[in-house]
């Protein structure tokens, strides 16, 4: 069963949450690693716990307490972009232009709407 964040990417799939439920601390390394190189920023293992970033509680990855789109999604009471009137945004565009899935996931869902 998927599991769409504010900006349509999977949490299901992501080794975050993955690495969160399992509690699997090699993971955690992992990924961290990965990130830190791909977003050119210092990630460490401890960071690498998410539940999803639309769940209750303070389960998120450090981005998701300053990231725009969930902010957005939140105040306007979505679950996530796909019903939202003015999709997709400048600050929803930025995350979808490295993350294809995302929009294939919000595009399915607006059609759905």
């Amino acid at each position: 069963m998927s599991m769409i964040s504010a900006c349509g990417l999977d949490c299901s799939g992501c080794p975050a949450y993955l690495a969160t439920i399992r509690d699997d601390q090699a993971l955690r390394e992992k990924t961290a690693q990965e990130w830190s190189a791909l977003y050119r920023a210092q990630i460490e293992a401890s960071q690498v716990n998410c539940l999803g970033c639309l769940s209750e509680g303070e389960v998120h990855f450090s981005h998701c307490e300053v990231c725009a789109v969930r902010a957005c999604v939140q105040e306007k009471g979505f679950d996530n972009c796909a019903p939202c009137p003015d999709y997709a945004c400048a600050d929803l565009e930025e995350i979808l232009s490295f993350a294809p899935d995302a929009r294939a996931n919000l595009e399915r869902l607006r059609s759905q709407v």
